[in-house]
């Protein structure tokens, strides 16, 4: 049995009551220094010259705005997943994302890495100084996940055990390193890497959840899938959610607020509609995500 998703934001806490959960446990909602995010929101203003459809930016709010509304959902822990399109840019990024984590109780402190000569050392340093969570964006960022020279951070990651959300699929766009090939190549160098497939690898659904079945760390976001929007250039193939019942424990929720098109109840919604039962969305609501995000019930 699978209890019906809530039908607007204001549902939500009531949603979770009636789950018996203590909230959600999004691992991929996004904050950035507001030059950037500005930038960002401008990208998806031309969303149909990009994509060939529009991406309305549903909460376009101040930060303070936007951290009192992922309160009010349920978020334990607010991730401020930042990534660099640019070498130079990440270890800014993870300075800016340190200071997010310091001065916002809830955050989840968040890095980032690009290849480049000093990505070893700046990651090193981000983890020293308490990165949770990682976040790597290989479309945007326009490099292979196998490049060598990420190979000291992967290992660094890998030996700390700390997860790291990676955008690798082919949709919205497909990019020169998109798909799954480039992230088997770093697993078979890096097994025991903590991966969060970021919207569980669509359109490559099938290859993705290959390799969350082949290696024990690897785990898919739902961020945006099953959606009705996504569900017009990235729907899910045939036999792919009983790959998710399979996969229970490493399926996750990710939203992508606040750059979703739709309101947040409305991903929620989606997975329950796949009517895998409350058992699962229990689990990735909030106890496969609240586990990676070291988040106590």
């Amino acid at each position: 049995m699978t209890t019906p998703g809530p039908r607007c934001d204001a549902e939500i806490p009531g949603y979770l009551r009636t789950l018996g959960i203590p909230g959600l446990a999004d691992i991929h909602v996004h904050f950035l220094p507001e030059p950037m995010l500005r930038k960002v929101w401008a990208y998806f203003d031309q969303a149909e010259q990009h994509y060939g459809t529009p991406w309305p930016i549903t909460y376009r709010f101040d930060e303070r705005t936007r951290l009192h509304l992922l309160r009010d959902f349920g978020l334990r822990a607010i991730p401020a997943l930042a990534y660099p399109h640019k070498a130079g840019m990440a270890r800014w990024l993870n300075d800016w994302c340190r200071d997010f984590a310091a001065r916002v109780p809830d955050g989840v402190h968040c890095g980032t890495l690009y290849p480049e000569p000093d990505v070893a050392e700046y990651v090193a340093e981000a983890l020293a100084d308490g990165a949770q969570l990682f976040k790597v964006h290989v479309q945007v960022g326009r490099f292979a996940p196998d490049d060598e020279l990420l190979d000291p951070a992967w290992s660094l990651l890998c030996d700390t055990e700390v997860p790291i959300v990676i955008h690798a699929g082919s949709a919205p766009i497909a990019g020169e390193f998109t798909g799954s090939e480039g992230i088997a190549r770093v697993l078979e160098r890096h097994p025991r890497l903590t991966l969060v497939i970021a919207h569980a690898g669509m359109p490559e659904y099938h290859e993705f959840a290959d390799l969350a079945e082949h290696y024990d760390n690897v785990h898919l976001d739902t961020t945006m899938i099953a959606t009705d929007f996504t569900n017009g250039f990235a729907p899910l193939p045939g036999g792919y959610p009983a790959r998710l019942v399979d996969l229970r424990e490493r399926v996750v929720l990710g939203s992508d607020f606040p750059n979703i098109p739709y309101p947040y109840a409305e991903q929620l919604s989606a997975l329950a509609g796949l009517d895998l039962g409350d058992d699962w969305m229990r689990d990735v609501l909030w106890h496969n995500g609240s586990r990676l995000l070291r988040v106590r019930d």
